[in-house]
Protein backbone atom coordinates (compact mmCIF):
# COMPACT_ATOMS: atom_id res chain seq x y z
CA UNK A 1 0.00 0.00 0.00
CA UNK A 2 0.90 3.26 -0.68
CA UNK A 3 -0.03 7.10 -0.42
CA UNK A 4 1.67 9.69 -1.14
CA UNK A 5 0.97 13.76 -1.76
CA UNK A 6 1.08 14.83 -5.72
CA UNK A 7 0.63 18.71 -6.56
CA UNK A 8 -1.33 19.75 -9.45
CA UNK A 9 1.71 18.94 -12.16
CA UNK A 10 2.05 15.74 -11.06
CA UNK A 11 5.09 15.90 -8.78
CA UNK A 12 5.04 13.53 -6.09
CA UNK A 13 6.07 15.56 -2.89
CA UNK A 14 5.73 13.44 -0.96
CA UNK A 15 5.63 9.21 -0.12
CA UNK A 16 5.12 6.45 2.18
CA UNK A 17 4.39 2.92 1.69
CA UNK A 18 3.74 -0.47 3.68
CA UNK A 19 3.26 -3.96 3.13
CA UNK A 20 -0.66 -4.92 2.80
CA UNK A 21 -1.42 -7.15 6.12
CA UNK A 22 -2.48 -10.51 5.88
CA UNK A 23 -5.43 -10.55 7.14
CA UNK A 24 -8.94 -12.03 6.50
CA UNK A 25 -10.41 -9.27 8.45
CA UNK A 26 -11.69 -5.98 6.22
CA UNK A 27 -12.10 -3.50 8.85
CA UNK A 28 -7.99 -4.79 9.77
CA UNK A 29 -6.71 -3.68 6.39
CA UNK A 30 -8.92 -0.75 6.47
CA UNK A 31 -7.28 0.79 9.65
CA UNK A 32 -3.70 -0.15 7.51
CA UNK A 33 -5.08 2.32 5.18
CA UNK A 34 -6.22 5.09 7.48
CA UNK A 35 -3.20 5.16 9.66
CA UNK A 36 -0.81 5.33 6.24
CA UNK A 37 -3.27 8.25 4.83
CA UNK A 38 -2.68 10.09 8.36
CA UNK A 39 0.67 9.75 8.61
CA UNK A 40 1.17 11.30 4.97
CA UNK A 41 -1.22 14.44 5.76
CA UNK A 42 0.38 14.98 8.99
CA UNK A 43 3.85 15.21 7.62
CA UNK A 44 3.19 17.73 5.28
CA UNK A 45 0.65 19.74 3.10
CA UNK A 46 -1.39 22.69 5.72
CA UNK A 47 -2.26 25.69 4.12
CA UNK A 48 -2.54 26.69 0.79
CA UNK A 49 -0.55 23.14 0.44
CA UNK A 50 -3.02 21.16 1.66
CA UNK A 51 -4.80 18.28 -0.08
CA UNK A 52 -7.96 19.28 -1.59
CA UNK A 53 -9.08 15.78 -3.27
CA UNK A 54 -8.09 12.08 -2.30
CA UNK A 55 -7.42 10.16 -5.48
CA UNK A 56 -7.66 6.20 -5.10
CA UNK A 57 -5.69 3.52 -7.48
CA UNK A 58 -7.34 0.14 -6.07
CA UNK A 59 -7.04 -3.46 -7.41
CA UNK A 60 -10.38 -4.63 -9.68
CA UNK A 61 -12.69 -5.12 -10.06
CA UNK A 62 -14.61 -2.51 -8.77
CA UNK A 63 -18.22 -0.67 -9.35
CA UNK A 64 -19.05 2.95 -10.22
CA UNK A 65 -20.61 2.98 -6.30
CA UNK A 66 -17.14 2.91 -4.96
CA UNK A 67 -17.19 -0.84 -3.59
CA UNK A 68 -13.66 -3.11 -4.45
CA UNK A 69 -13.43 -6.44 -4.34
CA UNK A 70 -9.74 -6.90 -6.02
CA UNK A 71 -8.98 -10.54 -6.38
CA UNK A 72 -5.27 -10.54 -4.58
CA UNK A 73 -7.28 -9.00 -1.10
CA UNK A 74 -9.51 -11.73 -0.45
CA UNK A 75 -10.42 -9.49 2.66
CA UNK A 76 -12.28 -6.46 0.76
CA UNK A 77 -15.10 -8.14 -1.49
CA UNK A 78 -17.70 -5.35 -2.15
CA UNK A 79 -16.13 -2.89 0.26
CA UNK A 80 -16.94 0.40 0.15
CA UNK A 81 -13.50 2.28 0.27
CA UNK A 82 -14.28 5.21 -1.87
CA UNK A 83 -16.98 6.38 0.58
CA UNK A 84 -15.03 5.27 3.80
CA UNK A 85 -11.95 7.16 2.96
CA UNK A 86 -13.74 10.24 1.77
CA UNK A 87 -15.33 10.22 5.49
CA UNK A 88 -12.52 9.82 7.09
CA UNK A 89 -10.64 12.53 5.32
CA UNK A 90 -13.28 15.11 4.87
CA UNK A 91 -11.89 14.98 1.22
CA UNK A 92 -13.77 14.90 -2.19
CA UNK A 93 -12.69 10.72 -2.75
CA UNK A 94 -12.19 9.35 -6.59
CA UNK A 95 -11.95 5.89 -7.45
CA UNK A 96 -10.40 4.00 -10.16
CA UNK A 97 -8.84 0.59 -10.65
CA UNK A 98 -5.27 1.04 -10.52
CA UNK A 99 -4.30 0.25 -13.70
CA UNK A 100 -6.94 2.54 -15.51
CA UNK A 101 -5.31 4.72 -12.74
CA UNK A 102 -1.90 4.21 -14.57
CA UNK A 103 -2.79 5.17 -17.53
CA UNK A 104 -4.26 8.43 -16.76
CA UNK A 105 -0.68 8.95 -14.89
CA UNK A 106 1.50 8.10 -17.95
CA UNK A 107 -0.50 10.05 -20.11
CA UNK A 108 -0.26 13.27 -17.89
CA UNK A 109 3.27 12.90 -17.52
CA UNK A 110 4.33 9.51 -18.20
CA UNK A 111 5.63 7.42 -21.58
CA UNK A 112 2.03 8.56 -23.15
CA UNK A 113 2.50 11.99 -22.83
CA UNK A 114 0.39 13.52 -26.11
CA UNK A 115 -0.74 9.95 -27.40
CA UNK A 116 -4.60 10.02 -28.01
CA UNK A 117 -4.47 6.39 -28.25
CA UNK A 118 -2.73 3.66 -26.03
CA UNK A 119 -3.11 0.55 -23.41
CA UNK A 120 -1.19 1.19 -20.40
CA UNK A 121 -0.75 -1.88 -18.01
CA UNK A 122 0.65 -3.30 -15.04
CA UNK A 123 2.44 -6.57 -14.29
CA UNK A 124 2.68 -7.71 -10.69
CA UNK A 125 1.12 -8.87 -8.05
CA UNK A 126 -1.61 -9.41 -10.66
CA UNK A 127 -2.17 -7.80 -13.97
CA UNK A 128 -4.46 -4.82 -15.46
CA UNK A 129 -4.87 -2.44 -17.56
CA UNK A 130 -6.54 0.34 -18.74
CA UNK A 131 -7.45 1.97 -22.38
CA UNK A 132 -7.41 5.72 -23.57
CA UNK A 133 -8.77 6.02 -26.81
CA UNK A 134 -9.50 9.09 -28.49
CA UNK A 135 -7.61 10.62 -25.55
CA UNK A 136 -10.63 9.64 -23.39
CA UNK A 137 -10.03 6.55 -20.64
CA UNK A 138 -12.92 3.73 -21.38
CA UNK A 139 -14.96 2.85 -18.75
CA UNK A 140 -16.79 0.36 -19.77
CA UNK A 141 -20.73 -0.54 -17.86
CA UNK A 142 -19.00 -1.32 -14.92
CA UNK A 143 -15.98 0.60 -14.47
CA UNK A 144 -13.61 -1.87 -15.36
CA UNK A 145 -12.85 -1.46 -19.39
CA UNK A 146 -9.27 -2.54 -20.48
CA UNK A 147 -8.79 -5.04 -17.95
CA UNK A 148 -6.35 -7.66 -20.01
CA UNK A 149 -5.29 -9.71 -16.97
CA UNK A 150 -8.38 -11.64 -17.90
CA UNK A 151 -7.66 -12.27 -21.92
CA UNK A 152 -7.05 -15.95 -22.41
CA UNK A 153 -3.44 -16.17 -23.56
CA UNK A 154 -3.11 -20.03 -23.10
CA UNK A 155 -6.51 -22.39 -23.51
CA UNK A 156 -7.20 -24.42 -21.18
CA UNK A 157 -4.49 -22.99 -18.92
CA UNK A 158 -3.78 -22.58 -15.12
CA UNK A 159 -6.77 -21.36 -12.80
CA UNK A 160 -7.48 -17.89 -12.47
CA UNK A 161 -9.21 -16.36 -9.36
CA UNK A 162 -11.57 -14.68 -11.38
CA UNK A 163 -12.81 -18.43 -11.89
CA UNK A 164 -11.59 -18.63 -15.37
CA UNK A 165 -8.58 -20.37 -17.26
CA UNK A 166 -5.33 -19.72 -19.20
CA UNK A 167 -6.09 -15.71 -18.71
CA UNK A 168 -2.70 -13.66 -18.68
CA UNK A 169 -3.18 -12.98 -14.99
CA UNK A 170 -3.04 -16.52 -14.06
CA UNK A 171 0.02 -17.58 -16.36
CA UNK A 172 2.25 -14.42 -16.18
CA UNK A 173 1.57 -12.38 -12.77
CA UNK A 174 3.69 -12.42 -9.50
CA UNK A 175 1.60 -14.62 -7.80
CA UNK A 176 1.34 -16.92 -10.90
CA UNK A 177 5.04 -17.04 -11.29
CA UNK A 178 5.70 -17.82 -7.41
CA UNK A 179 3.17 -21.09 -7.88
CA UNK A 180 4.95 -22.04 -11.30
CA UNK A 181 8.22 -21.89 -10.19
CA UNK A 182 8.39 -22.22 -6.61
CA UNK A 183 10.16 -19.15 -6.02
CA UNK A 184 9.75 -15.86 -5.76
CA UNK A 185 9.22 -13.92 -9.35
CA UNK A 186 12.69 -11.68 -8.88
CA UNK A 187 14.47 -15.30 -8.85
CA UNK A 188 12.68 -16.56 -11.91
CA UNK A 189 15.33 -17.70 -14.90
CA UNK A 190 15.95 -16.21 -18.27
CA UNK A 191 12.97 -19.00 -19.63
CA UNK A 192 10.51 -17.41 -17.18
CA UNK A 193 11.29 -14.49 -17.82
CA UNK A 194 10.69 -14.34 -21.91
CA UNK A 195 7.63 -16.55 -21.14
CA UNK A 196 6.08 -14.07 -19.71
CA UNK A 197 7.01 -11.44 -21.99
CA UNK A 198 6.15 -13.26 -24.60
CA UNK A 199 2.34 -13.87 -22.83
CA UNK A 200 2.28 -10.52 -22.79
CA UNK A 201 3.30 -9.27 -25.69
CA UNK A 202 0.58 -12.02 -27.29
CA UNK A 203 -2.39 -10.33 -25.03
CA UNK A 204 -1.39 -6.81 -26.21
CA UNK A 205 -1.25 -7.83 -30.23
CA UNK A 206 -4.36 -8.62 -29.82
CA UNK A 207 -5.62 -5.69 -28.09
CA UNK A 208 -4.10 -3.25 -30.60
CA UNK A 209 -5.15 -5.22 -33.77
CA UNK A 210 -8.78 -4.91 -32.32
CA UNK A 211 -8.88 -0.97 -31.06
CA UNK A 212 -6.20 0.39 -34.09
CA UNK A 213 -3.78 1.44 -31.63
CA UNK A 214 0.25 1.81 -31.49
CA UNK A 215 1.79 2.06 -28.04
CA UNK A 216 1.05 0.16 -24.96
CA UNK A 217 3.31 1.24 -21.68
CA UNK A 218 3.72 -1.52 -19.17
CA UNK A 219 4.39 -0.74 -15.36
CA UNK A 220 4.63 -3.43 -12.61
CA UNK A 221 7.77 -5.02 -10.39
CA UNK A 222 7.52 -8.35 -12.69
CA UNK A 223 7.53 -5.92 -15.89
CA UNK A 224 10.17 -3.50 -14.62
CA UNK A 225 12.12 -6.21 -12.09
CA UNK A 226 12.86 -8.37 -15.67
CA UNK A 227 13.61 -5.78 -17.79
CA UNK A 228 15.36 -6.37 -21.20
CA UNK A 229 14.94 -9.99 -21.13
CA UNK A 230 10.63 -9.32 -20.69
CA UNK A 231 10.41 -6.56 -23.26
CA UNK A 232 12.23 -8.25 -25.90
CA UNK A 233 10.39 -11.15 -26.02
CA UNK A 234 6.79 -8.81 -25.55
CA UNK A 235 8.25 -6.69 -28.27
CA UNK A 236 8.83 -9.48 -30.57
CA UNK A 237 5.42 -11.28 -29.73
CA UNK A 238 4.06 -8.12 -30.22
CA UNK A 239 5.56 -7.78 -33.65
CA UNK A 240 4.80 -11.06 -35.19
CA UNK A 241 1.14 -11.14 -33.93
CA UNK A 242 0.38 -7.29 -35.48
CA UNK A 243 0.54 -8.14 -39.12
CA UNK A 244 -2.60 -5.50 -40.22
CA UNK A 245 -1.62 -2.36 -41.89
CA UNK A 246 -2.76 -0.40 -38.77
CA UNK A 247 -1.10 -2.16 -36.16
CA UNK A 248 2.17 -3.00 -37.53
CA UNK A 249 4.57 -1.14 -35.72
CA UNK A 250 3.42 -0.66 -32.31
CA UNK A 251 5.26 -1.20 -29.32
CA UNK A 252 5.61 -2.06 -26.21
CA UNK A 253 7.72 0.37 -23.57
CA UNK A 254 8.30 0.62 -19.84
CA UNK A 255 5.98 3.25 -17.68
CA UNK A 256 8.39 6.16 -17.38
CA UNK A 257 6.86 6.93 -14.06
CA UNK A 258 8.82 3.98 -12.58
CA UNK A 259 8.35 3.04 -8.93
CA UNK A 260 6.12 6.75 -8.39
CA UNK A 261 3.22 5.57 -11.32
CA UNK A 262 0.93 4.23 -8.88
CA UNK A 263 0.72 7.32 -6.74
CA UNK A 264 0.38 9.86 -9.67
CA UNK A 265 -2.01 7.33 -11.13
CA UNK A 266 -4.15 8.29 -8.14
CA UNK A 267 -3.29 11.48 -8.13
CA UNK A 268 -4.62 11.63 -11.80
CA UNK A 269 -7.61 9.96 -10.64
CA UNK A 270 -8.70 12.69 -7.87
CA UNK A 271 -7.30 15.60 -10.19
CA UNK A 272 -9.35 14.71 -12.68
CA UNK A 273 -12.70 14.31 -10.87
CA UNK A 274 -11.56 17.86 -9.19
CA UNK A 275 -12.11 19.11 -13.20
CA UNK A 276 -8.03 19.05 -13.51
CA UNK A 277 -7.58 18.03 -17.03
CA UNK A 278 -4.63 15.50 -16.74
CA UNK A 279 -5.22 14.00 -20.43
CA UNK A 280 -6.48 15.17 -23.45
CA UNK A 281 -6.18 18.77 -22.10
CA UNK A 282 -3.35 21.44 -21.72
CA UNK A 283 0.01 20.22 -20.01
Amino acid sequence: MAAGLVDERGQVQLARKVPTPATAEAEVLFAAVVELVDSVRSAGGSGADAPVVCGIGCGGPIDSSGLVSPLNIPAWRSFPLRDRLEEHTGLPTALDNDAKALALGEGWRGAAVGVPDYLAMVVSTGVGGGIVLDGRLLDGASGNAGHIGHMIVVPDGRGCACGGRGCLEAEASGLALAAITGMAPEAAPLDVRQRTGRLVGLAVASVVNLLDLGLAVVAGSVALGFGSAFFDAAGAELAERSRISYAAGARIVPAALGAQAPLVGAAAVGWQAAGHAVIGGDR
